[in-house]
């Protein structure tokens, strides 16, 4: 059942790092519960859930968040929630009277997970921003590019999923661990800027002993160095090479024949153009599932660049059973793994309000309650004549 079965999550509904966050806990094991406004529901454009992973495994309430007796049930459910997640910007849930202060006085216990791209204060902090400004400032999207050319954006899993996501994750299950101790909850301030800065943390040493140049594509894991890139093929798709150890560099020149070819030395700098050009025509001589079958396997770090789609029928993917299928959309298993408590396969992402009425019983609003907030309008419930 995962990790984290029996942890009850409240999450107000978001995009991006919020969402992936609260899908990691799904996904080990939390009762998560989703709550969406009362305005999504059946809201024009409204995107298949199916196609919606980041939202997977867990069901959706609708409140109309303007209301108050929407707040005052959504503060009844936070005190029996071992976590809150929340993605707005700063003083938003404050606003909305349901700031830290006041769900801590309610449920002392209670995990408050921010999560932010700037943080909860400093000057940027109210400010709109996206994954590519917050790692801008960290240092991270400069070092990300070739050399001679402009900083190139990670897709945004450096900043919202890596440094937002991830440490989010981490922050909240790292409190749930001290609450055991001392019995008291507390806030998490998450920040995209400060988990993507901590990515980086091995730049700085790097930097400190010269090891690592600040001008992009002349470093040893930026595609600097001709034996740590991808190289086209015959058939127009690419593979990439890593053998950095001088052991595995010599295993890669002797099974693409290049041993005994006049070559400069593999830390020679002044070579490195030569060995580039040399590289790029041998793999251009075969396909890449030619390279695959000579290379794969081996010690020389190689492996075929795919695609998304590729990825899932690659035999590794395969035989580790790295995708499952929900709702008919192949997806990335839950990860990591455990030898004992393993999480289930994920149910599918919930339609905004798709569970209103069972969600608010199961979190301790009786029916008669239930009822009167689904007839004034303040909860609404997908597929009911009142839903919009």
């Amino acid at each position: 059942m995962g990790p984290l079965k029996g942890v009850r999550v409240i999450e107000m509904a978001g995009i991006g790092p919020g969402p992936f966050c609260a899908m990691l806990l799904a996904d080990m094991g939390a009762e998560v519960l989703r709550v969406d406004r009362a305005d999504a529901v059946g809201a024009p454009g409204e995107r298949d859930p199916r196609f919606e992973p980041l939202n997977r495994g867990r069901r959706s309430v609708a409140l109309d968040l303007k209301r108050p007796q929407a707040i005052a049930s959504l503060r009844r459910m936070i005190g029996r929630a071992d976590v809150l997640i929340e993605g707005y910007r700063p003083g938003v849930m404050e606003r909305m009277g349901l700031g830290p202060e006041v769900c801590l006085a309610d449920n002392p216990r209670l995990v408050y997970g921010r999560m932010t791209g700037w943080g909860q204060d400093g000057p940027l902090a109210q400010a709109a921003g996206h994954d590519i400004n917050y790692i801008a400032i960290t240092g991270a999207l400069h070092a990300i590019g070739r050399a001679g050319g402009a900083p190139v954006p990670p897709l945004n899993l450096v900043g919202d999923f890596g440094g937002g996501s991830l440490y989010l994750a981490f922050g909240i299950v790292c409190a749930l661990l001290e609450c055991v101790r001392s019995g008291q909850g507390q806030v998490v301030d998450a920040a995209i800027v400060d988990g993507a800065g901590s990515l980086a943390t091995f730049l700085h040493g790097a930097r400190a002993r010269g090891a690592w140049s600040d001008r992009r594509g002349e470093n040893l894991l930026d595609g600097g160095r001709p034996w740590y890139d991808s190289y086209e093929t015959l058939d127009g798709h690419h593979v990439c090479i890593g053998p950095i150890e001088e052991r595995f560099y010599r295993q890669f020149l002797d099974r693409v024949g290049l041993v005994g070819e006049p070559l400069p030395a593999q830390y020679d700098p002044a070579g490195w153009p030569v060995l580039r050009e040399r590289f790029a025509a041998l793999f251009r001589t075969r396909t890449r599932q030619a390279w695959c079958e000579l290379l794969e396997g081996t010690d020389a770090c190689f492996a075929p660049v795919l695609t998304v789609d590729e990825a899932r029928a690659h035999p590794h993917n395969v035989a580790r059973q790295a995708h499952v299928e929900v709702d008919g959309l192949v997806q990335p298993a839950p990860a990591p793994r455990y030898s004992r408590t393993r999480p289930e396969v994920p149910r599918g992402a919930a339609r905004a309000g798709a569970h209103t009425r069972e969600a608010l019983r199961d979190w301790g609003l009786d029916a008669a309650e239930v009822q009167a907030l689904v007839a004034d309008g303040v909860a609404v419930q997908a597929g009911e004549g009142g839903a919009r």
